[in-house]
């Protein structure tokens, strides 16, 4: 059948690792799976948002305000939200971990941890992941979270950030 696919680690309600699995294979089986995203912030204190491109398997044309993307097998949380900074973006910078919960997802469930950086320098996306972004205020991005163009699990993150961080 060829190659496998990105391998994730399955894990049960505490978070706990049970095995290593094929994510479209947890995606199919609604799996509980590990995924880390982060919130970019420039030195103003706007907030990173960006579209999908069309032709992406999940959430295609949507937009988000998080950067993020699979915890890979032994990684943590605060590692993948690295890392994807870096192939999103194209940039390093540290994520600093904000929370972690159980999404339940739009395609599946799974645990989100969510992070912070703030970015002062230039960001070169990548295309295959990034349509196009802009830096938006703290209250044009409570305007723009309520439209249905954006990722429905970035809603519920965006919730819970804002119940934790405050406006």
């Amino acid at each position: 059948m060829g190659a496998m696919g990105e391998q994730v680690e399955r894990v049960d309600e505490q978070d706990r690792v049970l095995a290593v699995v094929d994510r479209g294979e947890a995606i199919r089986n609604r799996w509980l799976h590990r995924i880390a995203t982060t919130v970019c912030r420039d030195p103003a204190g706007r907030i990173l948002v960006h579209r999908r491109p069309e032709g992406v398997s999940r959430f295609p044309g949507r937009y988000n305000w998080l950067i993020g993307g699979a915890v890979d097998v032994g990684e943590s949380y605060e590692a993948a939200a690295t890392r994807e900074l870096a192939e999103e973006l194209g940039i390093r910078a540290a994520a600093r971990f904000v929370l972690k919960f159980r999404c339940q997802g739009a395609i599946s469930p799974y645990w989100l941890g969510l992070h912070e950086a703030t970015i002062d320098r230039a960001i070169t996306p990548d295309p295959r992941e990034i349509a196009w972004h802009a830096w938006l205020t703290a209250d044009e991005l409570r305007e723009a979270v309520r439209g249905e163009a954006f990722v429905p699990d970035a809603r519920e993150a965006y919730a819970r950030y804002r119940a934790l961080t405050g406006p």
